[in-house]
Order: structure tokens, then sequence, then C-alpha cells
């Protein structure tokens, strides 16, 4: 686009109401709403219903004679971002692209806002090609374009510097009152902006010889930022130490602690852990954003016909239901939002947790302390007596918590928790183990939930993937000659939306386990071999392994994630057949 017809004022709603998008009734109240919101015309015709973001844009595309850009398929160039700073991105709603020769690409969500256009030229000092982006992908291209780690690594570096240059104590840089500009403060906020742009679940500090280690755990995978220097570290620990209450003097031994901060108007929940290292201490954050509500259960991932069965189970008046899985499969989110749906003024619900995750309103939440005697046991106890309708119990860890439990679902409560095991079936193997009685378990145990997560392909760089000859050996000793009819398989080869990875977002699979006169006959009998072939038998019992299989058959997942979920379920299975072995060769 020329500059002088991007100076060009066009009234977008006489244009849209001339070429009849939309009606002269629409454009009026459109335009009251406007004055009201302060946003865009463009913005809240959209919001309003009156024409699709892409009807919008092909329009102004045509009237504008300029060029639509997809910005999710768009392969940015880092250094040409960062010629535009971010406050004025998001000021200005738009976004360098490119530079060829001595022309700056730029897309705009608003071509025709004449003020912007002078603004980005005087800054960029540079002759504009500006194309047309919709909105709503700038902003959240905007999100994550400007990642933080050059500004962390600018920051550790003030850091690093002030602290060899002065003998400032560590302590009275956390401690000190006005210290809003001091750079361990500025590190710290651009950490979490960082990680809360793109969505990191946690932040890892480690201190290793001569330098500083930051990695973020983004879908279940870390990603790592190096920074030279080690002082720097001391100086962000103490000031975390600090913000969680925890004593900075003592570094030999672990502690925990917990804190909130708000970020770009969300509140967070940090959990807070340190443990001593060769060369300082290492602290792990969890990052749990209390402010974006609780998922719903039919948004979890979990297949239709199951997840009715899930919410028969959970409806019920009393009985026991388990959700299994190792660390961070997403058990604790599936259990909120179990409790979140029945979550009603005439049901009273108690949960007994290590750690309180999320608060919720009208639930009873209590903080196992084990150092004072507050176990889940204990607990447990107590809360029976407190009339309960519903207990979730964060985990069963011993056979006194697991017992408890069961009784209680034996008399009319209703009882959900979770176990650390391989497969629904492993679950009531480990029931057993733990020494709960068989009859009990028969008695009192409605179904079990076992999950985990896998990555969602990249919506904005998927696309159709064909399998490899290895991975169609592997689906033929899946699914049978006819594995391939009707998959659609995708993967990503990586772009700027899912910071190249190939990945963004994860989906859970699960399997249902649901209990019935064959199974609980069987664990009467502690026949455990005709359990085993019970649920093996049966046609509708679907495993881990199909769940993700039927996902990357629709293209939500990778064939890749798929196979190594499945490689981990074939080591958990060996793992725990040879911890049987040495159990059987000991006993005998």
């Amino acid at each position: 686009m020329s500059k002088s017809s991007a100076r060009k004022k066009i009234r977008l709603g006489d244009l849209l109401v001339q070429h009849r998008v939309i009606s002269e009734q629409q454009l009026e109240q459109a335009l009251a709403e406007q004055r009201r919101s302060g946003y865009k015309l463009g913005r809240v015709l959209v919001q309003l219903g009156f024409l699709s973001e892409d009807e919008l844009m092909r329009f102004l595309g045509r009237q504008l004679d300029t060029p639509v850009i997809d910005l999710k398929h768009y392969q940015f160039q880092p250094e040409v971002v960062r010629m535009l700073p971010e406050t004025h991105a998001r000021r200005y709603r738009a976004l360098a692209l490119s530079q060829r020769g001595n022309e700056i690409t730029v897309g705009m969500a608003d071509p025709t806002d004449i003020f912007a256009y002078d603004a980005l030229s005087q800054m960029l000092k540079k002759p504009l090609n500006v194309v047309l982006v919709r909105e709503s992908e700038l902003l959240a291209t905007i999100d994550l374009v400007y990642r933080r780690t050059d500004e962390i690594s600018t920051l550790a570096e003030e850091l690093g510097e002030e602290l060899s240059a002065s003998d400032y104590d560590i302590a009275e840089l956390g401690e000190g009152e006005g210290l809003t500009d001091a750079p361990v403060i500025k590190l710290l906020q651009s950490m979490f902006e960082d990680a809360v742009q793109i969505g990191a679940s946690d932040i890892h500090i480690e201190p290793d010889e001569k330098v500083l280690r930051i990695r973020q755990r983004v879908d279940g995978e870390l990603q790592e930022q190096v920074i030279e220097g080690r002082r720097v570290a001391s100086a962000l620990v103490t000031r975390l130490k600090l913000m969680a209450q925890l004593n900075i003097s003592e570094k030999r031994l672990p502690q925990d602690g917990r804190f909130s901060v708000k970020v770009k108007d969300r509140n967070i929940d940090v959990r807070l852990s340190t443990m001593p290292i060769q060369y300082g201490e290492s602290m792990v954050m969890r990052l749990l954003d209390q402010s974006a509500g609780l998922l719903d259960l039919d948004v979890l991932g979990i297949p239709e016909k199951m997840l009715g069965s899930v919410r028969r189970m959970i409806g019920k008046k009393s009985g026991m239901v388990l959700v299994t899985g190792p660390t961070g499969s997403g058990k604790t989110t599936t259990l909120y939002a179990a409790l979140n749906q029945i979550n009603q003024a005439n049901t009273k619900i108690i949960t007994v947790e290590d750690p309180v995750e999320y608060r919720l309103p009208r639930i009873n939440q209590v903080q196992v302390h084990a150092k004072i005697g507050l176990t889940f046991s204990k607990v447990l106890r107590t809360a029976l007596r407190q009339d309960p309708d519903v207990i979730m119990v964060g985990e069963m860890r011993d056979q006194e918590t697991a017992e408890i439990g069961l009784r209680a679902a034996m008399t009319g409560h209703l009882v959900l928790s979770t176990l650390h095991t391989n497969s629904a079936t492993a679950t009531v193997m480990r029931l057993l183990d733990m020494g709960a009685k068989g009859y009990m378990v028969a008695a009192a145990l409605d179904g079990v939930i076992a999950q985990r997560l896998v990555r969602r392909v990249c919506d904005s760089c998927g696309e159709p993937a064909k399998p490899t000859p290895s991975q169609r050996t592997w689906l033929r000793g899946q699914l049978g000659d006819d594995a391939l009819e009707g998959m659609r398989f995708r993967a990503g080869p990586g772009c700027a939306y899912c910071s190249n990875t190939g990945y963004r977002g994860r989906i859970g699979v699960y399997e249902l386990l649901e209990m019935d006169e064959a199974l609980t006959d069987a664990l009467r009998r502690l026949d455990t071999e005709a359990f085993i072939a019970e649920v093996r038998q049966r046609k509708e019992f679907r495993s881990l392994v199909q769940c993700a299989l039927d996902y990357a058959g629709q293209g939500i997942t990778s064939l890749d994630e798929v196979i190594r979920l499945a490689g981990g379920l074939d080591e958990l299975r060996d793992a725990n057949l040879d911890e049987q072995t040495v159990t059987t060769t000991e006993a005998s």
C-alpha cells in the first residue's frame, strides 16, 4: 500500500452499508456500542454478530486493495519483529513482519487508522508496505513473538554487574523498600510474564558451575534458557524465598512454600519448592492460573461414550471412583472438574489434599500437614464426622487411608481419589497389594479412570502426514491389516505459534473400567487372573493407546505421540512384572 492510499480516510460503517453488508439499523446499533465500549467499529460489528471476522477482512482487502495475511502460517523474522517495540505493537495493533530492501512489511488490524500509520512510519523510519491481518490473530501473535528471553538475559546481566560492583547484601536486595526498579524485581516480572504468555506450567531455576539455567515446562516438555554467571541465582532464590515467607538463611534443607502474583490481570498461584544441590539451591515453581476457572468434564477430552459413564458414577450417592496415572497426567484437573459438576448447595463436599491446588467456593478444603500429625488418615476420620456427602482424597498413599476411604464409600458417601498406577486394571491390583480386603474393594469401588496427556498438533502449522514404514508395521500390530483406513494423520513442522515444536496444547486420553457383577465377584474370591481375563474380553473396554489412536486418526495428536505413550506403558508394565517377580522370589 502506498503512503497516499494509506492516509485516505475511509468511513468503514458507511462503506459496509453502501455495499449492503450490514443495514443502517445495524450500523447505528454498532456505533452506540462503540461509544460505550471504546472498541474499534470493526471489532464491535464482529462481536455483535453482524458479520464474521473473515467477511470483514475480505471486504476491507477489496476496498483498500490490500492483501490479507494469515498470521497463523506466517514465517516471522525475529530481528524484524523486534524493530517495533511491544508496547507500540499493542497500542497500534500492528506487527513488523518482514523487510525487503529498504521497505518494511507491516501487518495492521486497521490500515485506515492514519494516526497509527504516521506513528509507525516515524518509529521505523522506513517506507511501509501495509498488509491486513485479523485482530484476534494479531493479539495472539504478539503474545507469542514478543518472548521475554532477551529481556531476561539483559536483566540478569544487569543484576550480575550490580552484584559484582558492590558488596550488596542479597537478603537486603530482597527485603528493601521501594526497589521496584531493581534488576532482580524486573527479572522476576519478565520471567513470570514470559511463562504466562507461553502457557508454562512450571519454572525451573537451576544454578550450574558457571551458568544459570532457567527452564520452563510447556505442554509437558522443558524449554531451556542459559544465562551466563551464577551469582544471579542466589539473588533470585532469595527474593522468591521472601515472597513465599521461607527461611532465607536455611540453604542446607529443602523448603516448600507458596505465594500469589498478578500477571497481566491474571491471578497466578505459585507453589514453590527448593532443594540444595552442588552449586547452590535448585528451585521449581508450579504455576496455577486461578483466574482461568475450572474446566468442565466435557472439554477434558473424555470420549463421549465414556463421559456418560463418568457422569453417572460421580452422580451416585455412594461408592468410590479412582483416577489414576503418573505425576503430571492431569489427575487433579479431572478430579476438580468432577467436583465442579457436583458442587451444589445441597451437597456437602470435603477435600483432603496435599497441597490444595485450586480454591473452590462452597467446598471445605483441608491441607494435610504431616509434621504436626495432620495426615490423610487423621483428616479423613475427622471429615467423616462432619456429615459430608462427598469426600475427595488427594491420594491413596497407604493401607489405612485406603481402608477408611473404602469404608466411607460403603457407608453412604461418594469418595473420589487418585492412585499412581499404570492402568485401570493395575489400580485394582494395587489396592489389594496395599492390604485392602477384596470384599471391601468389590463392595465400594464403582469405577477407575486411567489417564495420560498427549500433545496436540499445532493448528497453525499442522499438515497431513503419512506414516513411515515402521509406524505402519506398529499400527497393523495394534489394529490389524485395515489399520490405516479412514485415518487422517497430521504433524506440525513447527512455527512461531508453537515455538517450532509442532505441538501446542495437550489433550487427555482415557480408559475407563466400570465395575459390574462379574468383576466384583472375581474380587470377592481374590481371583485376580479371572478379573484380568474378564476385563480383556470386553469389547466396550478401550485402552489408553486405543483412545490415543482415535485422536491421532482425527489429526488431533500425532502418531509419534501415540507411539511414545505406548512405549511408556510397555516400560511401566515390564517394570511392574519385574517387581512382582522379585517379590515372589523373596516370598519363596
